[in-house]
């Protein structure tokens, strides 16, 4: 990963209007970033390593985490 340019920020498709969303960034080939869409720049960032991100993100794809699981 190149550390000469800024984060790309990705947030949600479903994501509304009001900007209620967290938005992801990858920061480096082992971590990314998410944050507060509505504090964009200016709030702070939680960084998490990669590989912890892909494993929420199997767990809410599996509905492990819904409090109505599938």
């Amino acid at each position: 990963m190149n550390s000469d340019r800024p984060p790309v920020w990705r947030r949600s498709t479903h994501c509304g209007p009001s900007g209620s969303c967290v938005e992801v960034a990858r920061l480096s080939d082992a971590h990314l970033g998410v944050r507060d869409a509505k504090q964009g720049d200016t709030g702070p960032t939680l960084g998490v390593p990669a590989f912890a991100w892909r494993a929420l993100v199997a767990r809410v794809v599996a509905g492990d985490l819904s409090r109505h699981p599938r």
